[in-house]
C-alpha cells in the first residue's frame, strides 16, 4: 500500500510564509511527477505547481515568483515553499504523486492540508 502524508498547513498573516511537505511511503518502485493542487469550497481543484522526476518545474501564473516546489527523491518527499502569501491563497492544498509499481502507474492524492491567510 502507498500512503501520502501532508504537513505544514496553518494560519498565517498576509505577507507571511508557509512550507508544505508531502511524504510518500509504502511499496514504491519509482516516483514520477509530483505536484501540489488547491481547492476552495465550491470551486474546481487547480494546479499550483508541479515538478518532474528530472526537476523541471511548472507554476500557476498566480503563484509565480512567490511559491517554490522542490523534491527530495531520497525521502520520497515533495515540498512547497510559499512566500508573500495573499488572502487569495487560502484553500485546502493537496499533493499529487505519480507512483509506479510492477509497471503500473497510479496517481495518488494526499489527504489535504488547510492553508488560511488572514489578518
Amino acid at each position: 500500500q502507498v500512503q501520502l502524508v501532508e504537513s505544514g498547513g496553518g494560519l498565517v498573516q498576509p505577507g507571511g510564509s508557509l512550507r508544505l511537505s508531502c511524504a510518500a511511503s509504502g511499496r514504491i518502485h519509482s516516483i514520477g511527477d509530483m505536484g501540489w493542487y488547491r481547492q476552495d469550497p465550491g470551486k474546481q481543484r487547480e494546479l499550483v505547481a508541479a515538478i518532474t522526476s528530472d526537476g523541471t518545474t511548472n507554476y500557476a501564473d498566480s503563484v509565480k515568483g512567490r511559491f517554490t516546489i522542490s523534491r527530495d527523491n531520497a525521502k520520497n518527499t515533495v515540498y512547497l515553499q510559499m512566500n508573500s502569501l495573499e488572502a487569495e491563497d487560502t484553500a485546502v492544498y493537496y499533493c499529487n504523486v505519480e507512483i509506479t509499481n510492477w509497471g503500473v502507474r497510479i496517481l495518488y492524492w494526499g489527504q489535504g492540508t488547510q492553508v488560511t491567510v488572514s489578518s
